[in-house]
């Protein structure tokens, strides 16, 4: 089942270094990029463990589990009431026995010899999927430690289980949702969402300037666009209405993996300006924030996230019922960001971005150091205090 990329996780585990597995699923790109966040915090946090960030489903059907995430994203792409409709009428429903008993059956009736192969000290679920899998497991007799990471400003039902130890959430208003849904307060520590750790670093002006010479940008105002990981852009008017002020300002439009979105807009000659730049999948979002002056997104909980850290005001489109939609409310409500709710936000933005440009320079850089206030490494901390105790924590800050 494991092959040769296993050695230093298998090394590990006759060692002194403590184990964790962080769990996800790709039902959106953000569950599984704040898997990976934790594990460069955990890592860089204490030299005594080792993690391993596993998509579940993928690893024991990697046949069946894309083709279901591929008829997930049909589904959001195409019918996204439905998929609200769905969130909210079972918003106050965990996943029940048989409903994870189905999905034990169907995909992952070998996670339990996963597990004792693997020998985690602390198992770590960023959606709620592997979560119900592990609680399940647990029942059956797994004797390993199960923490939650809630990746959006909203708690489903579905996150919640008795067999959890501990979950670790974005704000106050997650833990009070939760704690309706019946989880004791004591269980739910507020850390807020990880990013990876080059989301909290600041630039100086020389480090700018390589940064657009790498992706060919202009010194001048600049609106970074993007539509996650699968690349969703607005299906409305918000991108021709941006590329109407090419002459004044620079847009980059990163679309993901979405190569037949890109074709689609290469085709338009609005996209054809010369300040106007078209990028696929990139690792590289901080560095295009760092350039950035405003994010025209979708209110994914990671990327929100993310721009928070790098202090970069966001103006949000057509955000999925659900949590999307909360997203954008908790975003908007803190003034960190306005949802397109007609072609004069848009409009508002743009006209600051060519005419006032030192005005939004400088809300800019409040922005930052807004940012400044968040703590990227409060999750990382709270895991490793409980798996290696305060002591070992405090020798590494």
């Amino acid at each position: 089942m494991f092959n040769d990329t296993e050695a230093q996780w298998f090394g590990s585990i006759t060692g002194e270094k403590k184990r964790i597995l962080l769990l996800s699923e790709r039902f959106g790109a953000g569950h599984t990029q704040a898997a990976h966040a934790l594990s460069v915090s955990l890592r860089r946090t204490s030299p005594h463990v080792q993690t391993r960030v596993m998509e579940l489903g993928k690893f024991l059907n990697p046949i069946m589990a894309p083709l279901i995430i591929e008829a997930y994203r049909h589904t959001v792409t195409t019918q996204p009431k439905l998929v609200g409709y769905m969130y909210k009428k079972q918003y106050r429903r965990s996943l029940n026995r048989l409903t994870t008993l189905a999905l034990h059956r169907l995909f992952y009736t070998h996670a339990m010899s996963v597990f004792r192969q693997l020998k985690p000290d602390m198992i770590v679920c960023t959606h709620p999927i592997p979560n119900a899998v592990v609680s399940r497991l647990r029942r059956q007799g797994l004797n390993v430690p199960l923490y939650t990471l809630i990746t959006d400003y909203d708690a489903h039902a579905a996150w919640v289980s008795p067999m959890v130890d501990r979950y670790l959430v974005s704000t106050d208003e997650v833990k009070m949702k939760l704690v309706e849904h019946g989880v004791h307060p004591g269980r739910i520590e507020i850390t807020g969402i990880p990013v990876h750790p080059k989301f909290c670093e600041q630039h100086d002006r020389n480090k700018k300037a390589d940064i657009r010479k790498q992706f060919g940008l202009k010194e001048m105002p600049t609106v970074m666009v993007m539509g996650g990981g699968w690349g969703l852009m607005d299906p409305n008017d918000t991108n021709e209405l941006l590329t109407r002020w090419t002459n004044h300002i620079q847009f980059v439009f990163c679309v993901g993996n979405n190569s037949k979105l890109r074709e689609k807009l290469l085709k338009n000659p609005r996209f054809q300006h010369e300040n106007v730049h078209m990028i696929g999948y990139t690792n590289e979002v901080d560095k295009l924030m760092d350039v950035s002056d405003l994010l025209v997104t979708k209110p994914g909980g990671m990327t929100c996230t993310e721009a928070l850290a790098k202090g970069i005001p966001m103006l949000f489109y057509s955000p999925l019922p659900g949590q999307e939609e909360e997203n954008c409310q908790y975003f908007t409500a803190k003034g960190y960001g306005e949802p397109i709710d007609c072609p004069q936000a848009v409009a508002k933005w743009m006209s600051k971005l060519a005419y006032e440009y030192e005005e939004v320079s400088a809300r800019r850089m409040a922005y930052v150091q807004n940012a400044s206030r968040y703590h990227p490494q409060a999750c990382a901390e709270s895991l490793l205090h409980d798996l290696l105790g305060e002591e070992q924590i405090l020798s590494r800050l």
